[in-house]
């Protein structure tokens, strides 16, 4: 009997197991029946307090995982929140408006990503510092590499952290070729075009040589672009022939990148913010961030709250389609080791 009641116990347990994973996996689907449990629209952005206190506020931001264009979604893909172009722009905005902001440390921990994202975020904070008047300063946490050390390079000041990574100055783009591999599964693609270079850069064919120096002429084009704006951040300190020296794709530890003059100091984050107290004459200061409701942050090394959980690459939250060979040629102002 005893033996019984064991098995009809251990047979309701996988059952309520089996309920449950089928439940998730619905879920995960996206099943037009469990709509109802989809999160509520992005909510403005809210001020919170990290740490410290008095009237003037210094602002920290953060540029944290792949910069891009595209929507973050969650695990679930249930919930959604606004791109990192859109949250620079939105956030920036809102201190535009808030006279007691004295001043905005950008704390980065990003590989890169988009060259028009990552430009993008540039031409935000440029604006904003020239409208403004007030200083900005760019902080690598662990990582400000190509498209991050690009945003970076839009403060009047750069900092990292003592272990922090930076540089990779350059661009990349890549193309998956899997013409052999079709042929050897027996698949045929057919493309019908316009013209000869309609579908230029397909990965169901090699390039031809005529291909691969148009697409060198616009990574030059995009990597001229890249060693313009490094230049103005640093002419003071390098000349022009320096900086093309020193973007060669190569990545330097923050002491290494500060003898080398692609940043003007090595310090932790809170050694960062006395600083810019002290450049601005405030004894006192609130150190404010902006948030979603109902998120939270703790002080100011509490991570962004609510990051996308699809992939993890060097430990940045990352939106995977960013980086999928099959979502078509992207160019790139990113790590990629």
């Amino acid at each position: 009997m005893k033996q019984a009641y064991r098995r009809d116990g251990l047979l309701i347990r996988r059952n309520i197991f089996f309920l449950i994973a089928v439940l998730c996996l619905l879920i995960i689907s996206g099943c037009s029946g469990l709509n109802m449990l989809r999160l509520p629209e992005t909510e403005p952005l809210e001020e919170k307090v990290l740490e410290g206190t008095g009237k003037p506020k210094i602002l920290l931001i953060d540029l944290d995982g792949v910069i891009s264009f595209k929507e973050e979604r969650d695990l679930l893909g249930m919930g959604t929140r606004p791109s990192k172009v859109a949250f620079f722009r939105e956030a920036l905005l809102k201190a535009e408006e808030d006279p007691r902001i004295s001043g905005v440390i950008v704390r980065i921990n990003s590989p890169g990503g988009s060259v028009a994202a990552s430009d993008a975020i540039y031409h935000e904070i440029m604006s904003f510092r020239e409208k403004k008047k007030i200083p900005v300063h760019a902080f690598i946490m662990e990582l400000g590499a190509s498209g991050g050390y690009f945003v970076a390079s839009a403060a009047d000041r750069i900092v990292a952290s003592p272990t922090a990574i930076t540089g990779s100055i350059g661009v990349i783009a890549m193309k998956l070729n899997i013409e052999r591999l079709l042929s050897k599964i027996g698949v045929s693609e057919e493309t019908y075009k316009s013209a000869p270079k309609k579908d230029f850069w397909s990965p169901f064919r090699p390039s031809t040589p005529e291909e691969k120096r148009m697409f060198q002429d616009i990574i030059d084009k995009l990597y001229a672009r890249f060693l313009e704006v490094v230049y103005a951040s640093r002419k003071k300190v390098l000349t022009e022939k320096e900086v093309r020296t020193l973007a060669d794709g190569r990545v330097l530890v923050s002491g290494e990148a500060l003898k080398a003059g692609l940043i003007d100091g090595v310090a932790y984050l809170d050694e960062e913010i006395a600083q810019m107290k002290k450049d601005l004459h405030i004894e006192r200061a609130r150190v404010v961030t902006y948030v979603r409701p109902k998120t939270y942050k703790s002080n100011i090394y509490s991570e962004s709250p609510g990051l996308p959980l699809l992939t993890q690459i060097n430990l940045l939250s990352i939106n995977s389609e960013d980086l999928s060979p099959f979502s078509g040629v992207r160019f790139m102002y990113y790590w990629n080791p």
